[in-house]
């Protein structure tokens, strides 16, 4: 059997940060080499049935990089634009080029080698690995380098310290004002019951109403540390360093995040109602990896769910090996 250690590997990468996250998280736990092809694709090709979408390597708009041979021994795709473009290299090829899919592809799952879906979109195939959660890029190594770098910041900050990451509204969810005091008066309720410090991060999705809301509060509170978005994120800094995790509902990959931290993780729901997230959230509080946040601190998961990336990044490499053997 040959060894697929130097395989060469192409990720593409829409501009969405959902998918780069998740493409890059699987190449990154790979532990190779590999290349980030920005691409996206223009009209009609956008439009297009993916498993009918002819030529697509034409259909790439002026911002993408070059798609031309050589052609790579594995691609990793994700979003629905990116489907075509990893078919398309992988005919280019004579199909000796790997074809790698993260989340579903529907009616295009047959032509992939693997499909790593989650569990909630209900994808299943010979090629299909279901997982509980997004890919992402947060590994212990990180969260070890954040910890050193954040710690004389937070070495003043009073225990427990419980770390709130907020998400903003989308097509399916809305943070609005009201939300944010009903969250605000959890994380009261929570510091007077237990006497935790919370420090708040924001995205650059919290919407402005939000934001003043929970700008206005740390303003009155010493229990508050409140990032809005000014000066060096501590996103990774209270991933590492929290003692427990508050998240909104509206993210997945935040959500993810959290959990591959092994620590305990509740979640606050966003205004809105979305079926498809909706059983991301059941199966994740049916595993009792989360708990809802009701004011009272979060409870420890009595199983930790095993880490999406390293599982898949496992099944990339065995799909290596039997291709090179």
């Amino acid at each position: 059997m040959i060894s697929p250690s130097d395989p060469i590997i192409w990720i593409l990468a829409l501009p969405e940060a959902g998918f780069r996250s998740q493409v890059i998280g699987l190449a990154e736990a790979l532990h190779q080499p590999f290349v980030i092809k920005n691409v996206n694709l223009r009209k009609p090709w956008s439009l297009m049935p993916v498993r009918f979408c002819p030529l697509a390597l034409m259909g790439l708009d002026n911002g993408s990089d070059a798609l031309t041979p050589p052609w790579p021994d594995l691609v990793i795709s994700c979003g629905r634009r990116t489907i075509p473009l990893a078919l398309a290299i992988k005919s280019a090829s004579g199909n000796k080029t790997l074809a790698v899919h993260i989340q579903d592809p529907k009616s295009a799952t047959p032509l992939f080698d693997l499909v790593i879906p989650m569990i909630h979109d209900g994808a299943k195939g010979a090629n299909v690995m279901q997982v509980d959660t997004a890919l992402h890029r947060i590994t212990e190594e990180k969260l070890g380098e954040a910890a050193s770098y954040w710690t004389p910041s937070f070495s003043a900050l009073q225990r427990p310290l419980v770390g709130v990451i907020l998400g903003g509204s989308n097509r399916t969810y809305r943070f609005t004002k009201e939300i944010a005091e009903q969250l605000i008066t959890l994380l009261d309720q929570l510091h007077r019951s237990t006497g935790a410090y919370v420090y708040i991060v924001a995205s650059r999705r919290t919407d402005d109403e939000a934001l003043h809301v929970f700008e206005r509060f740390s303003k009155m509170a010493s229990h508050i540390r409140f990032w809005k978005g000014e000066g060096e994120n501590p996103y990774l800094g209270i991933l590492a360093m929290s003692d427990a995790l508050i998240v909104t509902e509206d993210s997945v990959s935040m959500i993810s995040e959290a959990l591959s931290t092994g620590k305990p993780v509740a979640t606050f729901p966003l205004a809105g109602v979305s079926a498809r997230h909706g059983l991301f959230i059941d199966n994740l509080m049916k595993r009792g990896a989360i708990t809802r946040f009701d004011g009272t601190f979060p409870k420890p998961a009595p199983a930790q769910i095993p880490n999406a990336t390293t599982l898949a990044a496992q099944a990339v490499w065995q799909l290596l090996a039997s291709a090179r053997a």
